[in-house]
């Protein structure tokens, strides 16, 4: 089970193969999950009984940080905290 701290997080940097990194919103994280999913010939079996893409990726953001597109290529995220300025 995934530790509920983690969902209280609103960012998440993600990290493509030929994109480098980025941060996101986890809106935005979601979709990019979405988008990876949707174009995979074949999803996880873990996920595969799941009804939509979006429930796919929920549960891909709740409990995993990779997710192995084809063999050898991979994307990555990983939730941070952002502190507002002149908080650290």
């Amino acid at each position: 089970m995934s530790d509920p701290l983690i969902r209280e997080l609103d960012h998440y940097v993600v990290l493509e193969p030929a994109g480098g990194e980025r941060i996101l919103t986890a809106a935005e994280t979601l979709g990019w999950l979405e988008h990876h999913l949707s174009v995979m010939a074949e999803v996880p079996a873990d996920l595969s009984g799941l009804p939509s893409r979006a429930d796919q990726a929920a549960r891909l953001l709740e409990t995993a940080c990779q997710l192995e597109l084809e063999p050898g290529r991979s994307v990555q995220w990983f939730a941070v905290r952002l502190e507002p300025p002149g908080q650290a």
